[in-house]
């Protein structure tokens, strides 16, 4: 007997794409109307949807009459849905959105009868190298999927290995999620051409059955499917219906003897469209701030609150998830629907930002209104510098900041505001009008102080914290109206703000903790407990990194070690005749990376922080030309102006910078030469760091262009680069550059004829947004320099500060009273040790606690503590399932994290 065939039903839905989500919706409940009938009416038909369960859910809040129908099918084992929430782009998010992810897909899916237990990843853009350790640890030993398998795999299965180790059995859908289409184009000749098809791919199955995978986008199956296989199912060939989980599970016998380790990014049997990871900078950008965001306002309601945010949260994270779909946060679809998934992650950072504020509120109640409460949302201590609006002191006075210990700390003033808001004449007749403005005590955004009332002047005094007693607007009228009516003509009404400041200040925040700090006018500068950051004319320097700025714009940033980069920040642009799949470069491409002009200007000094603005203009092609491989004689003049600061204490050059965009059709790139050429690179993101190679494994019908995805930072030799979003890197010049990309402006979905790719990734639809024309674009990023490389260097834990900042309320006690002494939360002390989640949490037997998440970033065992007001801790699994009974911890937890790996404790 030849090779039998098993088909799986199913489709593959991309929730918005060239349509917006609900047009997509609604062929979907048309789909899955037909799906249920179908199932009914056969039953010996199976259907797999999607692995994803925003399917479902979408599906039926149309028709919820329809739940307990396909519970049924789901209880009968005929219909497999899950384990994901949303079929994912796993390098467009962080690695606790993946696992959230998972999260919410396994519970879903259990409220209808349970999840297919197979990690099911069929059109993702690649396949980041935790992916095994993330199903492994929720239990899930099978994957299955289709890009960026490597050439060395010459079977339908692999083992797939994480850094760490774990490993999953993972079913290769060589032939794509559609392989059994072919097979059905002519039903009555299905038996043939699955002869056909089983003979040219015999080498693959070995001695397992033919899997063909009978679906493909936004499409029920034909109702009639079931009755043309039996028709075409013979002893020589039996023919079975099953489930994608019940293949795997249930008809496949080979052991794999392929084994792949760590990421999947080869073009060798399928396009992985590289080209998403720079279109549309905006989605990118809201991903990575909402995600923080959610992030803030977990760990804020688990450490500061005794609120129960969990709606909102669950609300945030699914909006997230959602927006993380494969066809959503990578822009590549039209502006319609990018306009959808931005206003989606902008609701999330909404609701999240609601929680968080009213978690740091609760304990902003005990500090003095003239002072300010800082939270620190990570997990080890750190001097933070804050920013905020103080009273500024008298003329040739100086600030200070006093701690709750009472210790003294120099304040670097930023800058004052005008104290006049509104000098203005009227007739006594009108002065009433003027008391309209004021709200209770509001008036101009500030609180009134005192007033002044004389014949013809009505003087307000303002301030933010009033140091004068309650103020009654009805007496201000009553006496405003009998001193016109005394009083006509001419009046004068000034409203005099106190005078403020913006100032930075210092503040050590215990990890995880919260601390207060005030700032007032002092007699004298208290004296410096660090080494300042200076900025004089074109250099700056902190003890720790110098910059000087070259004549180009260029900065030569000279490491603690003596590490040097010369030239960083060299800005490059090229044309791009591609699409929001794949760059592609004009045939006749003319690259510009020489200013026209540069202009430098100091404008902080220190002592905290140092600050100079470089401004370069450039002449940039203001578009390609009707003939798509040549740029434009047409130039725009563009100043990109880079903000590049340095702060007190960091081993590391802040840059921020920021253009507006005039011109269409190109890419702009951010290089830092390298000291000496490097054979490979690395970047950090979803729970590892990732070493490539210079080249990139082609074989397909796309250019195999080595750009790669970096989340967290990318480091090549001595060069680590810290990042705020996720982003896209390139190591040029036969390894002589690093360089980032900061802008891709493109003007279709797909184009038909592409330099670097075979075939249209899609339909050739106008997505002129794509082009970001008219908007600012902004970067932010930092450079560590450090010769011993991104380990040494600290670069994990420099990420971490770089990305999260404290969160600052103003108090809202008392003004006067004694500042509430500094308290500490969770800490956890390792090298190496990136925490992404701290939150209150339930585990799967109902015990609650606050749940932390730990991965050990290092090919080294690492071993780390974790401490805090807890005295029992457990070990479970990605699901909230105990792995291990509750130990005493009475206050710290120590424990030894293999090389990579992912540990979640529940802490009580």
């Amino acid at each position: 007997m030849r090779n039998p065939a098993v088909f799986v039903p199913h489709f593959h839905w991309d929730r918005e794409w060239y349509e917006p989500f609900q047009v997509f919706r609604h062929r979907l409940v048309t789909a899955l109307d037909t799906v249920l009938d179908t199932a009914e009416a056969h039953p010996d038909f199976r259907f797999t949807v999607d692995g994803q369960m925003a399917a479902v859910e979408d599906y039926l809040e149309m028709r919820p009459e329809q739940r307990d129908r396909l519970a049924a099918l789901v209880a009968d084992g005929r219909l497999a849905i899950g384990p994901w929430l949303i079929l994912l782009d796993e390098f467009l998010c962080s690695g606790e959105t993946i696992v959230r992810n998972l999260q919410m897909g396994w519970a879903a899916a259990g409220r209808l009868g349970g999840a297919m237990r197979i990690g099911y990843l069929p059109d993702m853009f690649g396949h980041v190298a935790q992916m095994p350790q993330i199903l492994a640890r929720a239990g899930i030993e099978h994957a299955a999927l289709w890009r960026g398998v490597p050439g060395t795999v010459d079977g339908h299965a692999f083992r797939w290995r994480a850094p760490d180790g774990s490993e999953v059995r993972t079913e290769f859908l060589f032939d794509g999620y559609d392989n059994g289409l072919d097979v059905l184009l002519v039903p009555e000749q299905i038996g043939r051409a699955l002869g056909d098809y089983a003979e040219m791919t015999a080498e693959r199955w070995g001695g397992d059955p033919v899997l063909a995978m009978a679906g493909t986008d936004h499409n029920a199956p034909d109702p009639q499917l079931t009755a043309w296989l039996h028709r075409a199912s013979s002893d020589e060939r039996p023919i079975t219906l099953a489930t994608l989980e019940e293949y795997i599970r249930g008809h496949v016998r080979d052991e794999p003897s392929a084994v792949v380790t760590g990421e999947l990014r080869s073009h060798v049997r399928g396009n992985i469209l590289p080209g998403v990871l720079s279109v549309r900078l905006g989605l990118k950008q809201r991903m990575a701030a909402a995600e923080r965001t959610v992030d803030h306002a977990e760990r804020a309601g688990a450490l500061w609150s005794g609120r129960d945010g969990t709606p909102f949260l669950t609300l945030a994270w699914h909006k997230v998830i959602e927006s993380t779909a494969h066809d959503s946060v990578v822009g590549s679809g039209t502006d319609e629907t990018c306009e959808q998934v931005e206003a989606r992650l902008a609701e999330a950072a909404q609701a999240a930002r609601a929680v968080r504020d009213a978690a740091v509120a609760e304990p902003a109640a005990r500090v003095p209104s003239d002072a300010y409460l800082v939270a620190n949302p990570l997990p080890q201590a750190r001097t933070a510098h804050i920013e905020v609006d103080v009273v500024a002191p008298a003329d040739g006075g100086v600030l200070a900041a006093t701690a709750a210990d009472g210790s003294v700390h120099p304040v670097q003033l930023i800058a004052t505001a005008p104290t006049v808001l509104s000098d203005e004449l009227m007739d006594a007749s009108q002065v009433e009008r003027v008391l309209r403005r004021i709200h209770r005590r509001e008036l101009f955004g500030r609180l009134i102080d005192a007033y002044e009332l004389s014949p013809g002047l009505l003087v307000f005094h303002l301030a933010e914290v009033p140091s004068a007693g309650p103020f009654d607007l009805l007496i201000l009228r009553r006496k405003v109206a009998e001193a016109a009516a005394a009083h006509p003509g001419q009046w004068r009404v000034l409203t005099l703000e106190e005078a403020r400041a913006t100032a930075l200040a210092p503040v050590h925040v215990p990890a995880s903790g919260l601390a207060s700090i005030r700032i007032a006018p002092a007699a004298h500068a208290p004296e410096p407990g660090f080494v300042p950051a200076t900025a004089a004319g074109r250099t700056l320097a902190n003890g720790q990194v110098e910059v000087t700025v070259a004549a180009d714009g260029t900065l030569d940033v000279t490491g603690a070690d003596g590490t040097v980069l010369r030239g960083l920040g060299r800005l490059v642009d090229g044309g791009d005749r591609g699409d929001s799949y794949n760059y592609g470069p004009p045939a006749k491409d003319l690259l510009v990376s020489e200013p026209v002009e540069v202009a430098v200007e100091v404008l902080e000094q220190g002592p905290l922080r140092a600050r100079t603005r470089v401004t370069r203009v450039y002449h940039w092609p203001a578009a390609l030309t009707q003939d798509r491989d040549v740029r434009s004689a047409q130039t725009v003049p563009t100043p990109v102006e880079t903000l590049v600061e340095l702060r007190a204490g960091e081993p590391f050059v802040r840059l921020t910078t920021s253009f507006l965009n005039r011109s269409a059709d190109h890419r702009l790139r951010l290089h830092v030469p390298l000291p000496e050429p490097v054979a490979g690179s690395a970047s950090a993101g979803q729970f590892a760091v990732t070493p490539r190679g210079l080249t990139a494994e082609g074989g397909w019908g796309e250019h195999p262009i080595p750009t790669f995805p970096a989340s967290q930072f990318v480091t090549a030799g001595p060069a680590t680069v810290l990042l705020d979003h996720s982003a896209e890197y390139e190591v040029v010049g036969d390894g002589t550059e690093l360089a980032v990309t900061l802008l891709r402006a493109i003007g279709s979905i797909s184009v038909n004829i592409h330099p670097y790719r075979d075939e249209p990734a899609a339909s050739e639809i106008p997505a002129p947004g794509a082009q970001d024309l008219g908007l600012r674009i902004e970067n932010r990023l930092a450079v560590l320099p450090s010769a011993d490389g991104w380990q040494q260097a600290g670069a994990v834990a420099a990420a971490e500060l770089f990305r999260n900042d404290v969160l600052v309320a103003r108090g809202t006690a008392p003004a006067g009273g004694a500042l509430p002494a500094d308290t500490a939360g969770i800490a956890v002390d390792g090298p190496d040790v990136f925490v992404s989640a701290i939150r209150k949490a339930t585990a799967a037997d109902g015990t609650a606690g606050t749940e932390v998440r730990l991965v050990a970033m290092s090919d080294t065992a690492v071993r780390t503590r974790v401490s805090g007001a807890f005295t029992e801790a457990r070990t479970v699994d990605l699901l909230g399932r105990p792995l291990s009974a509750p130990e005493p911890a009475p206050g710290a937890l120590d424990l030894d994290l293999g090389p990579w790996e992912i540990r979640t404790v529940l802490l009580r």
